[in-house]
Order: C-alpha cells, then structure tokens, then sequence
C-alpha cells in the first residue's frame, strides 16, 4: 500500500504534456466526413429499400419442419412468428396474452401449420396476430 502512495506521489502534472504540434499533425492528416455525405448515402440507401417495399419484395423462404417444431416446444413464446419473420409486436403479443390467449393461439397456429405444409409461404412475414385469418 505504501509502495502506491509513493509511486501516485511521484507522478505529478509535468509528466502530462501535450505536444501541440503532433495534435496539429493528427488533425491536417485527419478526413473530413461532412454531413451531407453521409446524408446523401442515407437517402440512397432509402430509396433502394423502398422499392423493394410492396408486392415487389421477395419473401424470404422458410422451412415447415423448423416452423412446426419451434411452435411445437416454444409456440406459447411467439418464437415461431418470429422465425416465419412477423412485426416484433406480433410475437410480443404472444407473450403478453400468457402464451397467446392461454396457448389456444399456438395450438391453432400449429394445426394450421401442419394442414398447409406444402405452402407456408402465406404465413411468413404475416403481420396478423392471427396469422391464419383471411388467407
């Protein structure tokens, strides 16, 4: 202990000192990234994402048998919405009604999931809490 007092005593403020010519240095050689670059980019990047918005937009594929077992072991958790690629407050929704509305949602998620496992594709990114309504 008394080795730290005497090592924090020998330190002082002359030992700190500031070469004003290397910080020159750094900020010459430094780049420049304005605002409106980086704004521009952005804007760019906007537009190319929506034009894949709409019926343009290609859904991803996802698989019967990860779909089936994930509402199978976690579906009162919404885990299977969220791996067939829902909005976040779908999946939320299942949590919050106590595994959806008492896991009477998963069950019939599940059974829907199993009569239609040729073609899932109309229950990935279905943003309905009842993915199965009005398909």
């Amino acid at each position: 202990m008394a080795t730290l007092t005497t090592r924090a005593a020998d330190l002082s403020a002359d030992a700190y000192v500031i070469n004003d010519q290397q910080v020159e240095q750094l900020i010459a050689q430094s780049e420049d990234v304005s605002l409106a670059a980086v704004s521009t980019n952005l804007l760019e990047s906007q537009q190319m994402a929506g034009s894949l918005t709409g019926t343009a937009r290609v859904k991803a594929s996802k698989e019967f048998v990860p779909a089936i077992l994930l509402n199978f072991f976690l579906g009162g958790l919404g885990i299977h919405r969220l791996y067939l690629g829902t909005q976040t407050l779908t999946w939320v929704g299942y949590i919050l009604t106590c595994g959806g509305i008492f896991g009477v949602v998963p069950l019939i998620d599940f059974i829907v999931l199993i009569m239609h496992n040729e073609d899932i594709s109309p229950y990935v990114d279905n943003s309905k809490f009842f993915m199965w309504a009005n398909n």
